[in-house]
């Protein structure tokens, strides 16, 4: 199924070829670069978001069931991370060719990660606007209690549960980044780099960003469609 269609798609076919799954905090950014070094590229994460401000529109029609995804995705090759991670059932159906990549961690540690950096409840959301709007719908879409254990960690270990139901089993990967290349080069049927697995965005380097008054993820770092 994914042979000649999925090699169509990244050798410059419109269309993303790579739907990440996994939610924030569970090494996205670390993931996105590596795609991005194995010719998936641009990826898309949640960082484009804050650094295109016009795609927030797109996102909040797609909340309200609207969605234009070559809109969204024009440009890009694979997506990571919020807000895309919501809509991979979504993503799934509208790029058949594409493959699912679900990044996972320990469930009580990403629960942590997101209370020191993404959904730190000390940090100051948007102050009105599209851009809350937006915030709004991503806080909402987890249903519940953003700052509760109890009820985060169900809903990573519910999330997982429904990718690896939801998506067969020859079109998805259930990966942690700490696996480095290996696995994802296997699945994605490209050469393993000699270079180390990327590494980036970790709790400390988000608050340190954040606390110096600059963007969370280094721009300099990101690849433009």
């Amino acid at each position: 199924m994914f042979g000649v269609g999925f090699e169509k798609q990244r050798n410059g076919n419109v269309g993303l070829k790579v739907i990440g799954s996994g939610l924030g905090r569970t090494g996205t950014l670390s993931t996105k670069l590596a795609l991005e070094q194995l010719g998936f590229a641009p990826c898309h994460h949640m960082v484009e978001v804050f650094m295109n401000p016009t795609s927030v529109p797109l996102w909040i029609a797609a909340a309200n069931g609207e969605p234009d995804w070559h809109a969204i995705f024009a440009g890009y090759s694979a997506m990571v991370d919020h807000p895309g991670c919501a809509y991979w059932r979504e993503l799934a159906d509208f790029y058949p060719e594409a493959k699912v990549l679900h990044t996972v961690r320990d469930p009580e540690k990403w629960f942590d990660s997101t209370q020191a950096t993404i959904f730190n409840p000390d940090r100051p959301g948007p102050p009105g606007g599209p851009l809350k709007v937006f915030m709004d719908q991503l806080h909402a879409w987890y249903g519940g209690d953003i700052h509760d254990r109890a009820f985060m960690v169900d809903f990573f270990r519910r999330h997982t549960e429904a990718v690896v139901a939801g998506v067969p089993k020859e079109r998805l990967l259930v990966f942690n980044v700490a696996e480095g290349w290996d696995p994802l080069c296997a699945f994605l049927g490209v050469p393993v780099p000699e270079t180390p697995y990327p590494r980036g965005n970790s709790t400390s380097e988000f608050q340190a960003r954040v606390a110096s008054g600059q963007m969370p993820i280094d721009p300099s770092k990101l690849m433009r469609p």
